[in-house]
């Protein structure tokens, strides 16, 4: 990928993580949360890494973010305000080390723009089946795990929703 299609693409993934922060509504908080996984996909469709590219759409664009919006509705989707206030130094040292993040992200990226060209990798390593092996293989049973947590946290998240909501229904 050269360097103005990535830095195109970058803006637009900072922009839509900004709307994910900033969102004042989760429900379009979780559509900033869409449009982001889909601009990371384009970059790994960009990068010949077409099964990476495929995975984030159908399970981060499809699957997660259908999960996100079906438990923003199910709990409500409102964002309660605050109600008390931060530290006031908590601002102030998000502010410093905000800044010593950005400097250091400048740095490292200073240092890594010599205008060598990247190793290439293996020739088939976006391929399904040079992904595929190994997670079918070696790593199948934290591949199993991932699915188990990811199940328990959805029902949790269920279960929480509907606890609060009789809590509410019966006051």
């Amino acid at each position: 990928m050269t360097l103005i299609p990535f830095a195109i693409l970058a803006f637009i993934a900072l922009i839509t993580a900004l709307g994910v922060i900033l969102s004042k509504n989760a429900v379009y908080s979780a559509l900033w949360l869409l449009a982001h996984f889909l601009t990371i996909a384009v970059m790994y469709f960009a990068l010949s890494a077409q099964f990476l590219g495929i995975v984030q759409v159908i399970v981060y664009a499809g699957a997660i973010v259908v999960l996100f919006l079906f438990v923003i509705m199910l709990i409500g989707g409102t964002i309660t305000p605050i109600v008390h206030e931060t530290r006031p130094y908590a601002r102030i040292a998000a502010a410093i080390l905000g800044a010593v993040f950005l400097l250091g992200l400048l740095f490292v990226v200073g240092k890594g723009a010599t205008g060598l060209p990247a190793p290439a990798g293996a020739p088939d390593a976006g391929s399904v089946q040079a992904v595929a092996e190994p997670l079918y293989t070696t790593y199948l049973l934290p591949f199993e795990l991932a699915s188990v947590l990811l199940l328990a946290g959805m029902l949790g998240g269920v279960v929480l929703a509907l606890r609060e909501k009789k809590r509410r229904s019966s006051t």
